[in-house]
């Protein structure tokens, strides 16, 4: 079990890593692939790689686990919020800073939270409220172009509707969440790729050649199918929280890579941003894998001394904190109340 854990750990880092390495490799691949048509071959990518896997895979599945007519309108709205936002994103990072892009879409957490929260009624702590507070103004300071006088950058302005958008399609897939992942995944990225490819037809983009294509959806398959694909492995044996606290760190192995393939430059503004969001980052992951509540116990004590043998009941509540799901922790109460007063003063009414 403990190496399934670690397997699963390491999926986990593999999700996050795949998926960081979209934004730095799509700039690249910008230069020879118009927008829309790159977001159309990054999902159809994704689409055809894992529709392929779900062809070893789709005769294990019970019919229970497959979509039915229930699930249409959340599947219909998942794949033509998946048409938006990619289109989104690939014209802000056109426009914009690649390094910027990355760290922006941690906003995509407060995207998604929100809409939870306004939409589908879920609770949110006051600890992810200040998470939401520091991601929120990481993500403005780095929407800023102090260049044209402290106005927005059209570039980060399209890659936050681009999180606004994959955050409604969140609550979407999470609403269908408890079928055949590798059926959602293979719809989404064939739907909303081939939703994506009539949009760029429409509005006459012109083809990339072939080569270029093969590369982007080899991204695809990898950085959204491939990533998708792992993250639900490490669900498996980590829980959704600690997966998703796990996912947190893209953004940050995005900006590295942006970095280190296209020569990004450092900037104090980036700087600032690049602290403010960790500190949100911390809060969420905190938020996610701490848990704290109220135990109430029980306690009944049998002991003989002085040739007489006794019961004493107590109860008590005490609050402790864990990690995820293990609710292991300490507890020396019988210890200290048979060293207590109290304990003395109950042997001399007897």
């Amino acid at each position: 079990m403990k190496n399934k854990k670690l397997l699963a750990v390491l999926y986990a880092i593999l999700a996050a890593a795949f998926y960081a390495i979209n934004t730095p490799l799509s700039k690249l691949l910008l230069g020879h692939v118009p927008s829309t048509l790159m977001a159309s071959f990054l999902y159809l990518g994704a689409g055809v790689g894992v529709g392929m896997m779900y062809t070893f895979h789709w005769k294990n599945e019970r019919k229970s686990e497959r979509l039915g007519k229930n699930d249409i309108l959340y599947t219909i709205g998942m794949i033509t919020l998946d048409i938006v936002a990619p289109i989104f994103l690939m014209l802000g990072i056109k426009l914009g800073n690649a390094s910027n892009a990355s760290l922006l879409g941690n906003f995509e957490i407060v995207a998604t939270t929100l809409i939870a929260l306004w939409i589908f009624n879920e609770k949110v702590s006051k600890k992810f409220w200040i998470a939401i507070g520091f991601i929120t103004l990481s993500s403005i300071i780095l929407s800023l172009d102090s260049a044209q006088g402290f106005s927005f950058s059209y570039g980060s302005l399209l890659v936050l509707l681009a999180t606004l958008c994959w955050g409604l399609e969140n609550n979407c897939t999470r609403s269908i969440s408890e079928k055949s992942t590798y059926e959602i995944v293979t719809l989404k990225g064939i739907g909303s790729g081939t939703g994506a490819f009539i949009v760029a037809i429409i509005v006459g983009e012109k083809f990339p050649e072939t080569k270029y294509i093969l590369f982007v959806m080899l991204l695809g398959f990898v950085s959204y199918g491939l990533s998708i694909f792992t993250y639900i492995r490490a669900q498996k044996y980590l829980g959704a929280a600690k997966t998703s606290a796990y996912y947190a760190i893209a953004p940050f192995i995005g900006t590295m890579l942006a970095f280190l393939l296209l020569g990004d430059q450092l900037t104090w503004k980036y700087l600032i941003a690049l602290v403010i969001m960790i500190v949100g980052t911390v809060f969420v992951v905190s938020d996610t894998l701490i848990q704290s509540h109220t135990h109430l116990h029980t306690h009944v004590i049998t002991h003989t001394h002085d040739g007489n043998t006794h019961t004493h009941t107590i109860e008590h509540d005490h609050r402790h904190r864990h990690v995820g799901d293990t609710e292991k922790h300490e507890h020396k109460m019988i210890e200290k109340y048979i060293n207590c007063d109290e304990h003395r003063m109950d042997h001399l009414n007897l």
